[in-house]
């Protein structure tokens, strides 16, 4: 799908942002590996060993399960778990997050057709305010409007996009949310507004 297929009585548009903007391997994946390094350096384990099992275990079984298989694997101390979980909310990656291509090449056609960009995300709102400040947004973040869903009710609800219409004085009608979520689809078919999965794009 291009950006001229899309209805052009839209005036805003909303982008879910991990597997969205970018995929969110490349931002865990850069926390793993520092994670493993400090604990070479502090516990003298192989940094490189450990970063290979947390890589295939978030790949394998998901990312909830990654502490636990290293715990499993090299017998760390459970003490860690709290440091992996506080460098995944605070990280400076070595490398910045960069966006889909085609995502990004949308995102140029809607600023210079003057309409409007909002981040709206699921999760915790210090992790996902890091990820988009870690971004490389190409000049695009001054014309980024960002809502964190737990601050209201977390999506499928649709509170959030209830406060992103009242804030910026917006109909229904006026939006189009581009998702990759079961939730984010179904807060659309909430929230009354038009909804495409990523994937009809990239």
């Amino acid at each position: 799908m291009k950006y001229s297929e899309i209805d052009k009585r839209k005036k805003g548009f909303i982008f879910e942002l991990d597997e969205v903007i970018y995929p969110e391997k490349d931002y865990l994946f850069q926390v793993y590996y520092l994670f493993a390094g400090m604990l070479e350096y502090i516990e003298l384990f192989d940094a490189k060993i450990m970063t290979e099992l947390m890589v295939g275990t978030y790949q394998a079984e998901g990312k909830e399960h990654v502490f636990d298989r290293i715990k499993e694997k090299f017998k760390i101390d459970e003490k860690y778990r709290v440091n992996l979980h506080h460098l995944i909310h605070t990280v400076k990656l070595p490398l910045k997050l960069l966006i889909y291509q085609r995502i990004l090449e949308l995102l140029q056609e809607i600023v210079v057709d003057r309409k409007k960009i909002f981040i709206v995300t699921n999760g915790n709102p210090v992790l996902q305010l890091n990820k988009i400040k870690q971004t490389e947004w190409h000049g695009l973040e001054q014309y980024l409007t960002c809502y964190f869903a737990e601050e209201t009710k977390p999506m499928p609800e649709p509170d959030v996009i209830h406060l992103l219409l009242e804030d910026q004085g917006l109909e229904r009608r006026d939006l189009v949310m581009i998702g990759q979520s079961q939730e984010s689809k179904l807060c659309a078919e909430a929230a009354g507004i038009d909804y495409y999965n990523v994937t009809e794009i990239l």
